[in-house]
């Protein structure tokens, strides 16, 4: 059986502001093993992104504070790292593909150079050799003319080709785990699947672990072997792909799963949103963060935050549904439903 290359244990992760500190990440614990992709999903203002940024650890120093949990990546804790370790690790052996493929390149340099910058970096190779495997990159993620293309600057591309090559510098040093940052936000339903098939592609060319972060379960569903939904800043449900979408134990999973349109279902067929909007984390109460949402809320979820429920080895969830102690006539049965 494979081990663990990234392991994230009690994570929190909290904001400076001027009404005090506010929690983003609560409490989160994940895995992923090499050659695997674990899904994070949640809507905006879950968190994502904060754990995402947190294990490349590029959250502003002067604002941010880590006051429990370790990020272990082969058995080293990241957060405990010396930053001119923690420097070598990115880009090398752990690369981020970011949200926005429009932003996330350099206008004023050329593709080439910016594709090269990191292997000078972290290797040593000549600039020569560099640009070879610059040119390579370019290639194995499907851009035409690769060799032309080196000199081209971002704006000479279009939004699917600027994901293409935001992949090409994140994979040119072969990492061990790429992080992917919504990695088809914004781009069309054909680049989008282009670039999906791509990032399996590679995954099993280079084994690479992929923890990505995306709020579309459709993506979800084509790429990911573990799910972790979250919401309000922590993990609510935890499980592999089947448990998550056919097993599904959590009330805010299961509208997730129910506001995705159906390709087979009828026209007349709603969709069914999640009513209300997400809280606000700087005014949490201490019960379950989903309650004033939740269609099966009981009295308990208003005053008391719900334990982790183990349903399995591979299957968790938080909810006051599943706990032993609720009476099963108030335990409605939500189970198997979601994926319609």
């Amino acid at each position: 059986m494979k081990e663990n290359i990234l392991e994230v244990n009690n994570l929190h992760v909290s904001f400076k502001t001027r009404n005090g500190a506010i929690t983003a990440v609560r409490g989160v614990n994940f895995s992923v093993k090499k050659g695997n992709t674990i899904a994070i999903v949640g809507e905006s203002g879950s968190g994502k992104s904060v754990t995402a940024k947190s294990i490349m650890r590029l959250l502003p120093k002067q604002n941010t504070i880590i006051p429990e949990g370790n990020i272990k990546y082969e058995n080293r804790d990241l957060l405990s790292l010396p930053l001119k370790d923690m420097q070598k690790v990115r880009g090398s052996e752990i690369s981020m593909v970011f949200q926005d493929p429009m932003t996330s390149l350099n206008p004023t340099m050329k593709i080439g150079k910016q594709i090269m910058e990191g292997l000078t970096k972290h290797q040593t190779l000549s600039k020569k050799q560099a640009k070879q495997r610059a040119l390579e990159m370019l290639e194995l993620v499907g851009i035409p003319n690769a060799k032309s293309r080196l000199e081209a600057y971002p704006h000479q591309f279009s939004g699917g080709m600027r994901q293409r090559v935001v992949i090409a510098m994140a994979l040119a040093c072969n990492p061990k785990v790429l992080i992917a940052d919504e990695p088809t936000t914004a781009l069309d339903v054909t680049i989008q699947a282009q670039i999906l098939d791509l990032m399996k592609d590679l995954q099993e060319k280079m084994d690479t672990a992929i923890v990505l972060i995306t709020h579309d379960l459709g993506v979800v569903a084509n790429m990911a072997d573990t799910v972790a939904v979250m919401y309000a800043g922590e993990i609510v449900e935890y499980g592999t792909l089947d448990e998550i979408f056919y097993e599904t134990q959590h009330p805010y999973t299961l509208g997730l799963l129910r506001s995705m349109p159906n390709v087979n279902a009828s026209k007349s067929e709603p969709l069914i949103p999640i009513p209300g909007s997400p809280p606000d984390l700087a005014t949490l109460g201490t019960g379950c963060p989903f309650a004033a949402r939740c269609p099966y809320t009981m009295a308990v979820c208003h005053d008391h935050h719900p334990e982790t429920t183990q349903l399995s080895d591979s299957h968790s969830v938080s909810c006051w549904l599943q706990d032993s102690r609720t009476p099963s006539d108030h335990a409605p049965e939500i189970v198997g439903s979601a994926a319609r």
